[in-house]
């Protein structure tokens, strides 16, 4: 499926620097409503936790270590979205042109996705290995009925498919769900 725009006129093409929306989301890691989010999603939180450097962990998806009174921890994605488009936007391509995965098509070591809309104040904490079981269920689906969003950087376009929240949290509950045949 194409881009679609209004009147056919796409709008003027935007491209995104690598390092400022690099700075932007470092910055988006120091706002105070993160611990509220965690507090609020964990009751027994007792740290949390940024991981800023680049190293295994950053590379595997992990922003924030949760650390629970229990002992337990939970690693976490964090992403922000600036404007509520209604959907949650499922990263296909880092760069489409190289056919490289994007964090959808990863298996990452995250335990959460936290996708938070920013206006809203909003936070869509999702398992993500229930998450990445929706995808394998219905990304092919999604990929043809819903809107591909092409975000235009310096020499790559990161290949995204905007999915509805309440069809992204329904696909959840059912990944949730297996059947099992007897041997």
């Amino acid at each position: 499926m194409a881009d679609v725009f209004p009147h056919d006129t796409p709008p003027a093409p935007v491209v995104h620097s690598f390092n400022e929306c690099l700075a932007r989301s470092q910055s988006y890691a120091d706002e105070p409503w993160w611990l509220d989010v965690y507090r609020r999603a964990f009751p027994n939180l007792a740290s949390a936790v940024t991981i800023r450097d680049d190293g295994w962990a950053q590379r595997g998806g992990i922003d924030r270590l949760i650390s629970l009174t229990s002992g337990k921890t939970i690693t976490v994605d964090e992403k922000v979205r600036e404007k509520d488009y209604g959907d949650i936007l499922l990263e296909r391509f880092s760069d489409e042109r190289r056919k490289t995965p994007g964090w959808m098509e990863t298996p990452l070591a995250c335990d959460y996705i936290a996708y938070a809309v920013a206006p809203t104040r909003t936070c869509y904490l999702l398992p993500f290995q229930t998450l990445w079981r929706a995808w394998q269920l219905n990304g092919q689906s999604w990929i043809a009925q819903y809107q591909p969003i092409r975000a235009r950087n310096p020499g790559y376009v990161t290949l995204s498919v905007a999915v509805p929240v309440a069809v992204l949290m329904r696909a959840l509950t059912d990944a949730m769900t297996v059947h099992w045949r007897l041997a």
